[in-house]
């Protein structure tokens, strides 16, 4: 599917700041001759909002940022690409339709991108908008996806931005010791750039190890989900 948004305006509905995504999506608005209208959700009050068991609270903050995002869709025609996150995605679509708001292309990540959610997008919610799930945080910046679908189960595969960023995925009682192609690891992100080097950081995720392909003749993830061994708490699913 080519996928025609490029040249028209962005909205970011989600979590932005202080992460390099935030810059990323503001950097491919302007490439494609664009500007992005951004409206943060901030992650750490809604966990402190379910820690403090304020789900009443956290159900009116998250209506406030759906409803700016219905305010921006009506008032911008020139939007016609989102960035988002699984629930906030499913809570904009509950109240307005994308397709008849002119959305062309959907973004979406987060802890809450499975491959049953990456269905349900594509069947229900994007109504014929190109969607590409996203993988990215502050130190390695946005993965591409290879684009699936039913015949490999709705796989969500990601390639990291090779040369600045490369993944390995490791065996976790070994981190020294890259696991074979389709085993389950922990994801290991070495990161390069003109200001900034951070080899071999052991990142709070696991996935199954995937293959080069054709377009991206490197190493990359296959279902990313949080690593389940760290030894802490971790509050999933917040947006």
């Amino acid at each position: 599917m080519v996928w025609r948004a490029y040249r028209h305006d962005r909205v970011s509905v989600g979590p932005s700041g202080p992460r390099r995504l935030r810059l990323a999506v503001e950097h491919l608005a302007q490439h494609r001759g664009g500007i992005c209208f951004m409206l943060d959700l901030d992650p750490r009050w809604v966990i402190k909002l379910l820690k403090w068991q304020e789900f009443d609270m956290f159900e009116k903050y998250k209506k406030h940022v759906i409803d700016q995002a219905v305010v921006l869709l009506k008032a911008h025609p020139t939007i016609k690409c989102l960035f988002t996150t699984p629930k906030l995605l499913e809570a904009l679509c509950e109240r307005v339709s994308l397709k008849a708001h002119g959305i062309t292309g959907i973004f979406c990540g987060g802890t809450e991108m499975t491959p049953q959610f990456h269905r349900f997008a594509v069947e229900e919610l994007c109504e014929g908008a190109y969607f590409a799930p996203t993988y990215g945080n502050t130190l390695m910046g946005l993965a591409t996806h290879r684009e699936t679908g039913p015949d490999e189960d709705w796989a969500i595969v990601y390639y990291p931005p090779a040369p600045r960023a490369m993944i390995e995925v490791v065996d976790p009682e070994q981190p020294t010791k890259v696991v074979d192609y389709g085993d389950t690891g922990r994801v290991r992100l070495t990161t390069l750039t003109k200001e900034f080097f951070v080899p071999r950081f052991l990142e709070r995720d696991s996935a199954e190890r995937e293959p080069p392909c054709a377009k991206y003749p490197w190493d990359g993830v296959r279902n990313v989900r949080p690593f389940a061994k760290l030894g802490t708490v971790v509050v999933e699913g917040v947006y």
